[in-house]
């Protein structure tokens, strides 16, 4: 929900702060920033001193975003807003993804998908839960107001939980002399890891595009009414669940390699998107939002960082830092470049994104091949 809230509340947020969408756009690109500002080091501590305080912390950092872009008169009060939740979800990524990887070991690519999976259930109900609120002419406010208690109740019940034990770095061994053995990354080890730290970038770009842009897409190329538009999203949310459902399947019950599982979801995205972006149809338009969200946001973000975890295994808060840094300079680079875009037009956001998709894809041969020999669950 925190996520899309902003793209969600654009019309009643751009008449609030005076500015238009791509105001709003640069204002969105401000979760960017907060994300670069704490994730790395997140990452690291959260090795270090556990889990659940970066939960909680990310908790207590969110619900100030919440009511303070809520009434927030500018856009520049509001970008300061924005990199608290920026901030806010960096906490929360270096503390549930890990966390979940230590109480499933056996099978953590299916336990980091359910994140993903209760993620699309919030962006299936948030469009609908805004419909809701303007059809009844309320408060625009409401949804954020829904989001602050969801985020309390989280709170109450997390912080009286028992986490996992850590799997940090074990104790380096040493050798006659008594230094610090270190044995250095191979060039296959070093070609992965920023392979993936790319890809990081590029799946978060791919679904981040059409999470925000989906909407307003549909209504300005293909002429849809607002609450028909803003369904895309819900059923984008939807084909979002089912990927997450079919991936967990895949992964956990039938045993498919991950690696195996990116090549074809990045393969599936790319040619959705291009489909979307050059077969200007309602029916396409809905199907592709179904199918990308299947395909990109069903948990191959997820996906690519368990196999980063997979090859790097003592320092999965570490790991997930990087990963999830090389995301969050998506979210922050990526809505300035649509609000250029969109002063050109709508389409062309949807053809960066074929773009984003195709490199993607490129990525997820690199990765197949440079890990076929490798046991990734």
């Amino acid at each position: 929900m925190a996520i899309v809230i902003l793209a969600q509340n654009m019309t009643a947020l751009s008449r609030q702060w005076g500015t238009s969408a791509a105001g709003v756009s640069f204002v969105i690109s401000s979760l960017g920033i907060g994300r670069l500002i704490v994730l790395y080091i997140s990452g690291v501590l959260s090795d270090k001193y556990g889990r659940k305080p970066f939960v909680l912390l990310g908790i207590l950092t969110y619900i100030p975003f919440f009511i303070g872009i809520t009434f927030s008169h500018n856009m520049y009060v509001a970008y300061l807003f924005g990199i608290l939740a920026g901030m806010a979800n960096s906490f929360l990524d270096s503390g549930t993804y890990p966390a979940l990887m230590e109480l499933y070991p056996e099978n953590p690519t299916t336990a980091n998908i359910l994140i993903k999976a209760f993620a699309s259930i919030g962006e299936l109900i948030l469009p609908i839960l805004v419909t809701m609120v303007e059809h009844f002419d309320w408060w625009f406010g409401v949804s954020f107001m829904v989001c602050t208690i969801i985020f309390a109740i989280n709170f109450f019940f997390i912080s009286r939980s028992t986490f996992p034990k850590l799997t940090t770095v074990p104790k380096p061994k040493k050798d006659t002399a008594d230094e610090v053995v270190k044995e250095p990354l191979s060039s296959n080890q070093k070609v992965n890891a920023i392979v993936l730290t790319i890809y990081g970038y590029i799946s978060m770009s791919t679904f981040y595009l059409v999470s925000q842009w989906l909407t307003k897409y549909g209504q300005a190329v293909l002429n849809m009414n607002t609450a028909h538009a803003r369904y895309l999203v819900s059923i984008y949310s939807v084909g979002s669940i089912v990927g997450v459902l079919v991936s967990a399947l895949l992964t956990g019950r039938l045993h498919m390699r991950s690696t195996n599982l990116m090549l074809i979801s990045t393969f599936v995205s790319f040619m959705t998107l291009m489909a979307i972006s050059f077969i200007l149809t309602p029916v396409v338009l809905t199907v592709g939002s179904f199918l990308i969200g299947f395909s990109a946001a069903g948990g191959v973000m997820q996906i690519g960082l368990t196999i980063m975890s997979e090859l790097f295994p003592h320092r999965k808060g570490l790991v997930t830092g990087i990963y999830y840094t090389a995301g969050s300079i998506s979210s922050f680079t990526i809505p300035i470049i649509t609000g250029y875009l969109f002063k050109i037009s709508i389409h062309s956001i949807m053809v960066f994104d074929c773009v984003i998709a195709a490199i993607g894809f490129l990525l997820g041969i690199i990765i197949f091949f440079n890990t076929k020999k490798q046991a990734i669950i």
